[in-house]
């Protein structure tokens, strides 16, 4: 043997360490092969399988059948109980005694009617501890029940992990039996391992990583695994190497459990929930071994399905959570997309999410946390203070495609100009496992060496949950302070945040979005989902302002409180970050659509009751509108017959008014050109529609400008090929631009469908290829300031990519485009790769581009996707992935984008109040035939949107008003009620009365300062 490392040994030496710890058929030749002592089969093993996931008490009452280790089971999601029968023998006495159980499938373990151990070899759980050190007075004989899922930790793609799901694979278990750990075998194994990796990860030439090479040699000198009593030797040279301390600079990292578990992804919802209770029910095990374990856990609706689905789980959580061991994180109701829900939505995540964390565990969360989503919008920051946030901690920004983001702590600041203190990892993960190589990694990563000195380290198997393990804490608690590496201290969100705070005197600001340059795919893939969730928003918004306005009205009327919430928690749950944006498998889209299906029918139910009590259930048509200034507009109304005629009505802000039919001072003309062209005008825009559907001209008349380019053509459809390089539902890359191709094939040219008056529009049909289709209705209504296009696209393509372009007369370096609350700007150019990376960007229900005095809007009623490159305005409508979903996409889509040229700026023009109008349509309701019309609510200035009217969560009747200012502005504001205001107080958007700022209420009204892009939020006592 070696006794003393020789420079050109040193491969050699570190090759035979891990020679002798390997797993090697051979096993009295390494260490490894010594972990497990004596075996035990078990008294007998039975099984029965489910196609349905059901609860212990019914699984327990079913008739069990022999099983044979091996014999496989299945389909793919079905559920395989099994009754374990074992004896642990008398002789193991003062043992460590495991049941080991290693299957392909997911797996809890049940003793005496509750969850006990989560199993998975995925996540290197293969063993259930019945005893740490048996004693006589411990039951020998005992039952248990092991639940199975029949998928793995990553569900059961075929091929590849985001392959579509192999419906019809096979599980089984491959070993079953009572093992005796020798846990001093265990111990010395990690002495070794992390030995070996401090030499790999400090490198031969490092003092300290030569120390570690030496150290192990002597080690394996030492030991002989025939005989056990030399472990302790060989552990004590490890002992005296690892208890060698670093100096008071060493950076320090906060090492905390994690488990990120996605609530649908390569699996259903319904899979998620016994996610939850496998992997949480493994981490109290662990707690209760372990009192120094601290783990971190966000999403209230997975803690929700956890108190519902295994109560006694829920009461051991709440207990720890007390102890700060169990720390739940984020304050929101789950991890949601940063791009695509709405501004009220991303307020409701929080609100949901902090009142369900107080309610259960009488705290709120101070740190918002998201470490898995596809870009964060830059009102985040503001949103966040609003629901008592002032930290935040995400790392998915090291994914960037082209640039690496500059920092990991830092200040960003919102689009208000609110602050929060961001940390990212440098470890670049949120599911470490506790080795040398995220230690190393962690320091040698960190951006901001100097200005911070503190990092969080989440250690854990992730996304399809997991968590940590003992090893993982048997390893951090090796290396806790150890010379050449980084301190280790097991830490907590708090802890780590405090400490970022205090020596926070030199770290930078971050201003604006945290935009990712990967994964802009999500913005367009899945369109029925993006489309489902934008009309529900809607619906939520319309619901509850007309459930107020009927409460403020008539006492009587009984605001529906719990059914508004539940439909909001389904709404919030599809807003997950693998759902919305549509990066899941078919099985979650065709959940996603129920529970859209369910919002949609019992949120149109509570709101016929609402505009009931509001209209005084008339014999005459009126309208509801729920948007903040008066509204006139063409709409359609029924005649009492099945037919459907069309009215010009106007509608007072936030309120109700009577249908009474108006004409337009200039109807819409449409008149067919000889050349088979059509022109439309409304005395606002004149177009001329070429055959095949594109835009010759689009005039704005009274600024007596052409906003298409010279040459070129509007509404022009294009299709490019759409291969990704890896990530299939996720990515566009930037090489899809060379394989543009306009879609050229006519099916039925322009023809006219409305003949003029208060509506004109043409039809037309395109040929995509020989299984997809366009067909377009082109609709001008009479008084409106943009031009509709209602789309139904027939898709049936695979890897392509459907566009619609609008090359226009505008040259701006910037482009604007709508986020929630606000808007921001975006380079028309690729001057820099920070603008290349943008070459694919999301946006909401309109996008601007204007020079001085002059601009085109592009509005939409459920797209998100967006490209504006020098002058060609381009909205994204289709994609067709073949991974998770190979399906995604694939059918019938109906949505409608509209075009607005517009004089002055976008503000003055009001595009901002049109993509409003286009996307919250006046609601028809009955009203009695003398009614007159009535508004709620107005306010002065055009810039202040109020966004929402509803009861506050106190259920005691008071209204909760939310307004912010949409321009980007300095202004004074007066918010006017009609209703009867007695208090108005100032309040955070988690609805809590501020009691030092009462609202100023005048004989006009309610004065309001908003700052640019401020949301404020106030409490009304009627």
């Amino acid at each position: 043997m070696y006794h003393k490392p020789v420079l050109k040994h040193r491969r050699t030496l570190l090759e035979r360490a891990e020679k002798f710890i390997s797993d090697v058929y051979f096993t009295d030749c390494n260490l490894r092969g010594r972990l497990y002592g004596d075996s035990c089969p078990l008294e007998s093993l039975a099984s029965f399988l489910s196609p349905k996931r059901i609860t212990f008490d019914e699984a327990s009452k079913q008739n069990f059948a022999p099983y044979k280790v091996g014999d496989t089971f299945g389909p793919t999601w079905w559920t395989c109980w099994f009754k374990v029968t074992l004896t642990i023998p008398e002789s193991w006495r003062g043992k460590e005694v495991h049941l080991l159980w290693e299957s392909d499938g997911e797996a809890m373990v049940w003793r005496d009617g509750q969850p006990v151990q989560g199993l998975t070899k995925e996540g290197e759980k293969t063993s259930y501890i019945l005893s740490d050190c048996l004693k006589d007075k411990e039951p020998h004989s005992v039952t248990l029940y092991v639940e199975m899922a029949c998928n793995g930790l990553f569900g059961a793609g075929q091929g590849s992990m985001i392959a579509a799901p192999d419906p019809n694979r096979k599980f089984s278990v491959q070993r079953a039996e009572l093992v005796v750990i020798n846990r001093n075998v265990r111990e010395l194994l990690t002495d070794f391992e992390m030995l070996v990796d401090i030499v790999k990860e400090l490198g031969e030439g490092e003092q300290r990583g030569y120390q570690a090479l030496f150290t192990v040699n002597e080690m394996v000198n030492l030991c002989d695994p025939a005989d056990p009593s030399s472990f302790s030797k060989a552990r004590s040279l490890a002992h005296k190497f690892f208890s060698q301390r670093n100096g008071e600079s060493q950076h320090t990292v906060h090492a905390m459990g994690h488990c990120h578990i996605d609530s649908a992804w390569l699996w259903p919802y319904e899979e998620t929930i016994r996610k939850c209770g496998r992997s949480w029910v493994t981490v109290i095990s662990l707690m209760e071994r372990n009192p120094e374990f601290v783990f971190t856990c966000s999403q209230a609706q997975q803690f929700q399905w956890v108190k519902s689905w295994y109560p006694g789980l829920f009461s051991k959580i709440q207990q720890y959570v007390k102890k700060g061991q169990f720390i739940p994180v984020g304050g929101t109701w789950v991890e949601m997309d940063g791009n695509l829900p709405s501004g009220e939505s991303m307020i409701r995540q929080f609100l949901e999410g902090q009142h369900f964390f107080n309610q259960e565990f009488g705290m709120y969360c101070k740190e918002f946390w998201l470490p898995d989503t596809f870009g964060y919008s830059a009102q985040l920051p503001q949103i966040m203070q609003g629901c008592g946030i002032s930290n935040f901690l995400t790392q998915k920004l090291s994914w960037n495609l082209v640039n690496t983001f500059p920092h990991n702590t830092f200040f960003w600041e919102g689009l208000d100009g609110s602050k929060v203190l961001t940390h990212f990892p440098p470890g670049n993960s949120y599911e470490m496992k506790g080795k040398i190589e995220d230690l190393v990694k962690t320091v040698k990563n960190n951006k901001d060496k100097g200005r911070a000195n503190h990092s969080a380290a989440l250690f854990g198997f992730g996304d399809g949950g997991g968590g940590p393990t003992q090893l993982m804490l048997d390893r951090l608690r090796l290396i806790q302070d150890t010379d050449g590496l980084p301190r280790v201290e097991m830490s907590s969100p708090e802890k780590l945040f405090s400490q970022l705070q205090a020596d926070s005197a030199l770290l930078c600001t971050w201003t604006g979005e945290l935009f990712l340059e990967l994964h802009n795919g999500t913005y367009t893939t899945q369109a029925q989902i993006k489309r489902e969730n934008r009309q529900c928003e809607t619906l939520l918004h319309d619901v509850e302002i007309a459930s107020s306005l009927a409460f403020s009205r008539d006492r009587a009327f009984q605001y529906p409180q719990e059914k508004l919430q539940r439909l909001w928690r389904l709404l919030l749950l599809n807003q997950f970050h693998d759902v919305i944006p549509g990066s899941c498998i078919g099985m979650v889209v065709e959940d996603a659509l129920k529970y859209y299906e369910d919002i949609r029918r019992d949120g149109a139910a509570l709101l016929r009751e609402a505009c009931e009590a509001l209209g005084s259930k008339g014999s005459s048509v009126g309208v509801f509108n729920s948007l903040p200034w008066e509204r006139h507009e063409v709409i359609q109304i029924s005649d009492g017959s099945d037919k459907l005629g069309l009215s010009l009505v106007r509608a007072p802000s936030v309120g109700v008014s009577p249908v009474k039919d108006t004409q337009p001072e200039t109807p819409v003309s449409v008149t067919l050109q000889s050349d088979g062209t059509v022109v439309m005008e409304n005395g606002i825009l004149q177009t001329v529609i070429n055959k095949d559907g594109t835009l010759a001209s689009l005039h704005l008349i009274g600024a007596n400008r052409e906003a298409i380019s010279d040459g070129c053509v509007g509404n022009q459809f294009v299709i490019f090929d759409d291969v990704p390089l890896y990530w299939d539902a996720w990515d566009v890359m930037d090489y899809h631009l060379q394989t543009r191709k306009p879609i050229l094939d006519v099916v039925q040219p322009v023809h006219v469908v409305s003949a003029g008056g208060l509506r004109g529009s043409v039809g037309f049909t395109l040929r995509i290829s020989d299984k997809s289709t366009i067909t377009q209705e082109i609709v001008m209504d009479a008084v409106c300031p943009y031009i509709k296009f209602n789309t139904k696209v027939q898709w049936a393509e695979s890897h392509k990519f459907l566009k619609v372009e609008f090359p226009v007369r505008v040259r701006s370096p910037n482009a604007t485009y709508e986020i929630q609350f606000g808007h921001l700007q975006r380079p028309t150019h690729w001057n820099t790769s920070w603008d290349w990376a943008r070459f694919e960007v999301w946006g909401h229900k309109w996008a601007d581009l204007s020079e001085h005095n002059f601009g085109v809007a592009l509005l939409n009623d459920c797209k998100y996707g967006y490209s504006i490159h020098k002058n060609t305005m381009t909205l994204s409508l289709l994609r067709a992935p073949k991974a998770p979903d190979p399906t995604a996409d694939m059918g019938t889509h109906q949505f409608t984008y509209a075009i607005m040229p517009h004089a002055r700026s976008f503000q003055d023009a009001s595009v901002i109040q049109c993509a409003y109008n286009l996307n919250f349509p006046l609601r028809l309701i009955q009203c009695s035939p003398d009614s007159v019309p009535w508004s709620a609510f107005s306010v002065s200035t055009e810039s202040i949107i109020l966004e929402t009217i509803k009861q506050a969560e106190d259920g005691k009747g008071t209204l909760v008003v939310r307004l912010y200012e949409s321009y980007g502005s300095s202004v004074k504001a007066t918010l006017r009620p009609a209703l009867s205001v007695r208090e108005a107080w100032h309040c955070d958007l988690l609805e809590r009365r501020d009691p030092t700022q009462p609202a100023h209420i005048t004989s006009e009204g309610i004065i309001l300062s908003f700052k640019p892009f401020q949301i404020v939020t106030l409490l009304l006592i009627l």
